[in-house]
């Protein structure tokens, strides 16, 4: 079977590379295509995959003009490759051009306020699957499944921290470190949304991490413009080696939706500022209390001094996590079998 898959933003490298290396073992040829947004080629690169990239519009004007540019490009590939199904993860154009070509298209998506993308990729899709806390109902498309994306890679059938990272960083296990990450909000899920944390200066940036700082070494990840003062905070890692950098940390803070969900699943107290919800943060922080969202800086700095007087919160995360993990399928598994057999059956109907 021949598959093309279509991505959108980095972290979709993460969600499909296992399914994508699962697939080529079981015999299936995977084609793989990319926005050219940040540094999403760099990742693919960094695991090994080939791929082609379009081009990345930004702005929601741009974004609808693309629109008819992408799925022309997406088209001249899909006529090359010959895709028997196109995967995606809700991807308007795979949907669309799927259409063309009378061949099935299977979306995965987790993030509610991805309405635009949602309502240009559904009339087009044949099922859309969503982990089972996703707030939204999509219809008789929608297939739930009882896990989170981040365990696609960050399951413990797939993950293993790499604590070289620690050596590399002049780090050790013992040591504590709080991961920070200021985020631009420039996705188009991110319209209209107002930045959680708020600065407005570089002073006020410094101020806040000179409060974290009293509770240990703070590395900073950041989408925004930062002065010198601050730079120096900037953690840069490789990108294979990332999670296990998030693995080891004390706790997270932070803008990055994503990002506070890895932690959380990893066992890492997660605090995700925003002014917006997720539904897979919010059945983290109710179900299994390892992730909290708070709406600004104040009330986040508040929870995180709160927990990091706690000596003992490693452990405490890690159990909660272990109670997690018993709960929720490996992803991965039910992406490649679901794939299989939606494509088996298409055929044989």
């Amino acid at each position: 079977m021949k598959i093309l898959v279509d991505m959108g933003h980095p972290t979709d490298v993460n969600l499909f590379r296992n399914v994508i290396e699962e697939l080529e073992k079981r015999g299936h040829e995977v084609k793989i295509t990319a926005a050219d947004k940040e540094n999403t080629a760099k990742i693919l690169e960094g695991y090994g995959f080939d791929y082609e990239l379009r081009q990345h519009y930004k702005g929601l004007a741009s974004k609808a003009m693309g629109v008819l540019r992408n799925d022309f490009w997406l088209y001249n590939v899909s006529k090359r490759f010959k895709p028997d199904i196109f995967i995606s993860p809700g991807s308007p154009y795979a949907a669309q051009v799927s259409k063309l070509f009378r061949k099935p298209h299977i979306a995965f998506t987790n993030t509610e306020r991805a309405k635009l993308a949602i309502r240009l990729m559904l009339p087009f899709t044949d099922v859309v699957c969503t982990p089972s806390c996703f707030k939204r109902d999509l219809g008789s498309k929608q297939v739930r499944f009882n896990s989170y994306y981040e365990l696609a890679y960050l399951h413990p059938n797939y993950f293993k921290p790499n604590h070289a990272i620690l050596e590399e960083l002049n780090l050790d296990r013992n040591d504590r470190y709080i991961l920070l990450r200021f985020s631009a909000l420039v996705s188009h899920h991110d319209i209209g949304v107002k930045s959680g944390f708020d600065f407005k200066s570089g002073r006020e940036m410094l101020e806040f991490i000179k409060k974290v700082e009293d509770y240990g070494q703070v590395f900073l990840t950041s989408e925004v413009e930062l002065d010198s003062e601050l730079e120096k905070y900037r953690v840069t890692v490789p990108t294979t080696d990332f999670h296990s950098f998030v693995y080891y940390a004390t706790m997270y803070i932070g803008e990055g939706a994503k990002t506070a969900s890895e932690a959380a699943v990893l066992g890492v107290p997660s605090i995700y500022v925003s002014t917006t919800r997720r539904g897979y943060l919010d059945e983290l922080e109710e179900k299994y209390d390892l992730a909290y969202t708070f709406e600004n800086r104040e009330q986040a700095f508040a929870k995180a001094v709160e927990l990091l007087e706690d000596e003992n919160i490693k452990n405490k995360w890690q159990r909660k996590r272990e109670k997690m993990l018993s709960e929720k399928i490996d992803t991965t598994k039910f992406m490649v079998e679901f794939i299989e057999d939606f494509a088996t059956n298409k055929v044989s109907s």
